[in-house]
Order: structure tokens, then C-alpha cells, then sequence
């Protein structure tokens, strides 16, 4: 009995020796498969919308050059923006979509620890009690009742290990650790989407808001206009269809000025989803654009590959392709598996743990497949060209990321060029309406000019706010485009995606 115990003690001591021994046969072996290297693609040496440009009008744009030539973690706060600050830092810890890419994020690590699992031995326990009863007719052992009664107490032991001598198992766990660091990517892309869509949506309002404050002072002086009008009416000075134009004027401009709330309402409503609160129960007090635009430091070409998190998750998809290719052609090679059975067997109970009630079995067996009518051929066949269309996909990332960022800064160069001319516009508009309001005041025009002057200065103004915005939103989409703050020294490695911690 004392042998029995310590059969059954040192049952742990097996199982944990048999782990060990898998763990230090995981780097033994061959490994078969193509060896993956990323494939190179063409960057040029510059942006060439980030260079000096000379404008039609002879003028020449050169972008300004930060002494701190990147962006680095929160980009957001190069607007310094309180308000915009918070607002991003509840995105962070509310949005719904950024958790769904978290949750799938974690659940492709969760499935690296399935694919290291098959690098230890299975090891099932399967302890059973059985009575049995048989006619007395095929037994010479009568009982009482006429019958054969037997009992059965199993306690069997089976373990059965899988050597990863030509890599299956190792490129089971790259693929599924490569998709896990795609999800990763992927995660931090949803990110930086969603932050910029808040950017934006930001800027939008405070648009909106000035817009909202142009067209209430507006109508104010719509209001001045229209009572002089009067006025000057009732003297016989002017006429009753001056009054009609200020009439229509003052109106025209209230109901625009009601219309752009209905923007104002859906912006706001967008940020309240985005940051993870009901639309009924969120709202921003009014506050006009105020925001001075920074400068968006923009590199060079090549740090985009390490910048844009959509690049990486292309780039970790190669990878993940490669390592498949390299699991279908271990099918090509034997399977090796060692087995072993074992435990107690007894017809009684005092006996079931005894020495003499034990058995064991254990042997190695392979398995090798002779002809498949070329399914294995075929399926690696089938890799390849993934592996090749996930190569083009890469490229095909690299190349849009060079045309989003050339696109933005195109539109930042050209924006900021136009404003100044807008600038211009306004002024010119505003001295316009100065000079047509004087003449209506004394007498020399009629108030038909004062009404040309003031619908060509309000839409000048509304034109001039139309473009900060976007040039905002602009920036805010160049700093997309380059990838944010991010790194790829922040993506996981395929030890750490294959760690248990959270």
C-alpha cells in the first residue's frame, strides 16, 4: 500500500517532468517554411508638398520646421485645447469601438496561448467504478439470486505528446501570434480614427458656433438698418422699397441663422457618441473657433512605415501569411507522437491502489501521408498566392499613406495661401459696405447698394470661417495621415502578445 501512494504521488512529479521536457524540445528541431523578410517598397526622400512651392502669383510657400520634428503620444494637445483634452481622454476610456477592437485584440492573444498549448503533453485522467451482472447460466459461481455479480475500479492515467520536429506547432503559434499583433495594429488604428473623428467633429462645432455669432451680429445690424430705413421712409427721404430690401435682408439672415443650429445639434450629437454618453444627456456650451492652427511636423517618407499603425497590421499580415505556409508544409513530413498509459486496475476496493493492481503501456508511433491526389501541393499553392496578395496589399498601404499625407499637405499649403486671401476679401467687402453705407446715409445712393454690400460682407465672413474650419479639420487629418502619435516600438512583440498578463 505504501508503494501504491507513492505511485500516486509522484504522478504530479510525471506530468510536470513531461511539461518540462516539451518545453526544452519547443527550440529543437527543423522548422520548414519559407524564412520571412519583409518586402521592400520605394520611398522617396521627401514630401514634395512639404518642400518650398512657388505659387502662379510668384509668391513662395515654405512650411515652418518644428525643433521637435515628430509627433509623440497625446497629438492632440498640440492644439492646446482644454476643452478638446477632456473630451479626447473620456474617448479614450469610453468609446465602444475602441473597446470592441480592445476585446478582439484580447481574444486573438487568448488564441497564441491555444496554439502554445500543443507544445506540452495531454495528459487525461478518467477514473471509473463499474458493477456488473451476468446470467449464472455462463458463470459456475452461483449466488443466492441466481446470478454473477463482478465489480470493476479504474483508475487510468493516459499521456500522449507531439515532438514539433519540423516547426508545425512553432509556426502554428507565429501565425496566431502575427494575428495577434495585426490586431494590436488594428486596435490602434481604431484609435487614432476615432480621436481624429473627434478632432474634427470639434472644430466643426466651434465653426459652427462662429458662424452662429457672425450671423447674430448680422442681424443686428440688419435690425439698425432696417429701423433707419423706417425712418427715412416716413420722411420721404426713401422709399417703401427700401424698406421692403431691409425687410428681406433682416428675415433672410434670421432664418439662416436658425438653420445652422441644426448642424450645431448633429456635431454635438456626434461627440457625445464618440465619448460614450447618450446624445439626450450630453451637450457643449457655445464658444466660437478660437484655435490657432500649430505645425504639423511631417518627416520624411520613410518613417510613415514605422508611424502608421494601418502600415504595421499590414506588415504583421505578411508575416502571419509567411508562417501559415510554413504549417501546411510540415504536412508534407511525419508525424512522431509518444504515448503513455498507465494507472491501477482492481476488482475490489481495499485493492484498487495496491502494487500489484498497476499497468502501464508507453511507445512512440508515425504517421506518414503516401498520397493525397496533391491536396497538400495545393494547399501550400493556395498560401503562397496569400501570402503574395498580402504582399501586394502592403505596398498598396504604403503608397495610400503617401498620397493621404502629400493630399493634406497639398490642401494645408494651399489652404493657408487662400485665407490670406480671403483675408483680403472681407476687407475689401467690409470697405464696400463702409462706403455704401455712408453714400445711403447721406443721401446719394439709394439703399439698394447698402443691400448689395451687406449679403456680399455676411457671405465674405461666412466664406472666411468656412475655411478655418477647414484648415482645422485639415490638420487634423495631415496629423492622421502621418500616424499620430504612434510608434511601432508600441506594438506588442510576439512575446509579449503570447504572455498571459493583461
Amino acid at each position: 500500500m505504501e508503494k501504491s501512494a507513492r505511485l500516486v504521488g509522484a504522478i504530479p512529479r510525471i506530468l510536470v517532468s513531461a511539461g518540462a521536457f516539451a518545453m526544452l524540445t519547443m527550440g529543437q528541431g527543423c522548422t520548414v517554411g519559407p524564412e520571412y523578410v519583409r518586402p521592400p517598397v520605394a520611398t522617396p526622400a521627401s514630401f514634395k508638398e512639404g518642400e518650398a512651392s512657388v505659387g502662379p502669383d510668384g509668391t513662395s510657400w515654405v512650411p515652418a520646421k518644428p525643433q521637435d520634428a515628430s509627433l509623440r503620444g497625446p497629438w492632440w494637445k498640440i492644439y492646446q485645447e482644454p476643452e478638446l483634452d477632456d473630451l479626447e481622454d473620456k474617448l479614450n476610456s469610453s468609446n465602444q469601438n475602441i473597446e470592441q477592437a480592445y476585446q478582439n485584440f484580447m481574444a486573438a492573444r487568448a488564441q497564441v496561448s491555444q496554439a502554445r498549448a500543443s507544445y506540452a503533453p495531454t495528459a487525461t485522467l478518467q477514473p471509473a467504478v463499474t458493477r456488473s451482472g451476468s446470467p449464472a447460466s455462463i458463470s459456475n459461481v452461483l449466488l443466492p439470486s441466481g446470478r454473477v455479480t463482478a465489480n470493476e475500479f479504474n483508475f487510468p492515467l493516459d499521456v500522449s505528446w507531439e515532438p514539433d520536429l519540423w516547426g508545425r506547432i512553432r509556426n502554428t503559434v507565429k501565425e496566431f501570434a502575427n494575428a495577434a499583433q495585426v490586431s494590436a495594429a488594428d486596435l490602434a488604428n481604431e484609435k487614432l480614427s476615432q480621436q481624429a473623428n473627434l478632432a474634427e467633429d470639434y472644430f466643426q462645432l466651434r465653426g459652427q458656433d462662429e458662424l452662429i455669432a457672425l450671423n447674430e451680429r448680422t442681424i443686428r445690424a440688419y435690425r439698425k438698418s432696417l429701423e433707419l430705413t423706417q425712418v427715412l421712409g416716413h420722411t420721404g427721404i426713401d422709399s417703401a422699397q427700401s424698406v421692403a430690401q431691409a425687410q428681406l435682408n433682416l428675415k433672410t439672415a434670421e432664418a439662416a441663422a436658425t438653420n445652422l443650429g441644426i448642424a450645431r445639434a448633429q456635431y454635438e450629437h456626434a461627440i457625445a457618441l464618440l465619448i460614450g454618453q447618450p446624445a439626450s444627456s450630453f451637450s457643449m456650451p457655445a464658444h466660437p473657433l478660437t484655435t490657432t492652427l500649430p505645425v504639423i511636423p511631417a518627416g520624411v517618407p520613410s518613417e510613415l512605415l514605422q508611424r502608421r499603425p494601418d502600415i504595421a497590421a499590414a506588415e504583421r499580415t505578411m508575416s502571419q501569411a509567411n508562417a501559415l505556409i510554413g504549417v501546411e508544409t510540415a504536412a508534407f513530413y511525419p508525424t512522431i507522437s509518444i504515448s503513455l498509459s498507465g494507472g491501477f486496475q482492481s476488482s475490489t476496493l481495499q485493492n484498487w491502489f495496491a502494487w500489484p493492481a498497476r499497468f502501464f503501456s508507453i511507445g512512440p508511433s508515425a504517421a506518414e501521408t503516401l498520397f493525397d491526389g496533391g491536396l497538400r501541393t495545393a494547399t501550400v499553392a493556395q498560401y503562397r498566392a496569400q501570402y503574395e496578395g498580402d504582399v501586394a496589399a502592403y505596398r498598396q498601404t504604403v503608397l495610400a499613406a503617401f498620397q493621404q499625407t502629400e493630399d493634406n499637405l497639398a490642401a494645408e499649403r494651399i489652404l493657408s495661401r487662400q485665407l490670406e486671401q480671403q483675408r483680403d476679401v472681407v476687407a475689401a467687402a467690409q470697405h464696400y459696405y463702409d462706403l455704401a453705407s455712408v453714400r445711403y446715409r447721406t443721401g446719394v445712393d439709394t439703399y439698394l447698394n447698402v443691400f448689395l454690400a451687406e449679403t456680399a460682407l455676411l457671405s465674405d465672413q461666412e466664406a472666411m470661417i468656412s475655411l478655418r474650419v477647414q484648415q482645422m479639420t485639415t490638420s487634423v487629418q495631415l496629423i492622421e495621415a502621418l500616424g499620430g502619435g504612434w510608434d511601432t516600438e508600441l506594438l506588442p512583440s510576439e512575446e509579449d502578445v503570447s504572455s498571459s498578463q493583461k
